[in-house]
């Protein structure tokens, strides 16, 4: 993995700061897509995590404080992006393509 992906996964600990996640173990498992999709995968989830921590186990002032530092650095660690691929249909050879049309 290259060394700029690396520090992308660790933005929400250096945003947030090193205090913050003292109580907490991160274990992140992550399966399909490529190193970038991982990479954005993996911050997203440390980053939903220790929102959801707080808002459980600590107090809702604090919950609200982290969330809005995160959301203002970058939206997409707390946002999915909710794009997907389209499926293929009938009559072409893709999603949206068709094939030529032939009149002999």
């Amino acid at each position: 993995m290259p060394e700029t992906l690396r520090y992308k996964i660790f933005e929400p600990v250096l945003l947030i700061g090193t205090e913050k996640f003292k109580e907490v173990d991160i274990r992140v498992r992550v399966r399909g897509g490529g190193n970038s999709s991982q990479v954005y995968a993996i911050r997203q989830a440390i980053a939903k995590g220790i929102v959801a921590f707080y808002q459980k186990y600590v107090d809702e002032q604090s919950k609200r404080e982290i969330k809005e530092t995160l959301v203002q650095f970058d939206r997409s660690l707390l946002v999915a992006d909710p794009r997907r691929c389209e499926p293929k249909k009938f009559g072409g050879r893709g999603a949206r393509a068709r094939f030529q049309k032939s009149y002999r």
